[in-house]
């Protein structure tokens, strides 16, 4: 179950030519823009990545409308994220602050997703893909790609479950404006 004292955000490539080349795209922005905003809510540390900005774009406004100064963007061309030094580094600062859960959304799920996702749990993080947070260009891919994740040791769940596992209980101070997210 995911707790907010040991886990981080990771959203991977959300990008503007990567969302319009997704049938779900606006659904996936939508839905990433609700963890990013709960992570923002919650003091969760998020890092966002960029594939190749310059040709995809960068991170939809959605998300970018709902994330802090605190959040650590980087920019990549490896498809795992664990191959760029600057990630690489943000996730050894976490796990050396006690951070071992990624929560992990993005496109492209059987690509990006995929081979971050795999690396991190190899690095001994206990993974969480958001599936409903996630696309690929072929629906057959994006099967696939759950497949996988879960044979590599992921747990798949979804945004309404992150959402209710970090808060815990309808006591928690942000408890209103998280459940205001999902109405």
């Amino acid at each position: 179950m995911l707790n907010i004292e040991s886990s981080a955000l990771v959203i991977i490539d959300i990008q503007d030519k990567l969302v319009q080349a997704s049938k779900y795209g606006e659904e996936v922005a939508f839905n990433a823009a609700k963890l990013a905003k709960t992570a923002n809510l919650l003091s969760i540390p998020t890092i966002i990545t960029e594939q190749y900005p310059k040709g995809l774009g960068g991170t939809v406004s959605q998300i970018k409308d709902v994330i802090d100064s605190e959040t650590y963007t980087v920019e990549k061309a490896s498809f795992s994220a664990m191959a760029e030094e600057a990630f690489a580094s943000k996730i050894k600062q976490l796990k050396d602050s006690n951070i071992n859960q990624i929560f992990i959304c993005g496109i492209e799920t059987h690509i990006c997703v995929l081979q971050t996702a795999h690396d991190l749990i190899n690095e001994g993080f206990e993974v969480f893909v958001i599936k409903d947070a996630c696309a690929s260009r072929n629906k057959k891919e994006y099967k696939t790609g759950l497949e996988l994740l879960k044979q590599y040791g992921a747990k798949i769940s979804c945004v309404e479950i992150a959402l209710f596992e970090l808060l815990k209980t309808s006591k928690n101070p942000k408890f209103k404006e998280v459940q205001a997210l999902i109405k």
